[in-house]
């Protein structure tokens, strides 16, 4: 009787040491993976966008000037009158709440800089 208890016992501690292993190892994992999509976000920077996106609105010009770049790499236009738009390197412009369509709606970076809608700073 006494071997069997010996043997459960160890089973019992290698079972632990097994399971702090694995927890060990899944929280690195997820660390890294923290890690890469902050090295990825850090990658886009207020220079990858323009500083102003004009946009033409049921007949009225409108001025949308880069706010914020969010983590997960979408810039946030802002107007004067509290208006927002959002853009990502790859994707195309959507407007932030409202239904009225403008001229920068649907269009990615590249159609905006050739419609000469997009604004950079000059370096």
């Amino acid at each position: 009787m006494a071997h069997v208890a010996s043997w459960q016992n160890i089973c019992a501690k290698v079972l632990g040491v097994v399971g702090r292993i694995t927890f060990a190892g899944l929280t690195l994992l997820l660390l890294a993976a923290l890690a890469n999509s902050d090295a990825r976000a850090a990658e886009v920077s207020f220079a990858d966008f323009p500083f102003l996106i004009a946009c033409e609105a049921g007949g009225t010009q409108h001025a949308y000037y880069l706010s914020r770049i969010g983590r997960d790499g979408a810039a946030v236009y802002m107007t004067p009158a509290k208006q927002a738009g959002m853009i990502t390197l790859s994707g195309n412009a959507k407007q932030v709440g409202g239904d009225v369509r403008s001229t920068c709606s649907g269009k990615n970076l590249e159609q905006l800089r050739s419609a000469g809608q997009a604004y950079y700073l000059q370096r």
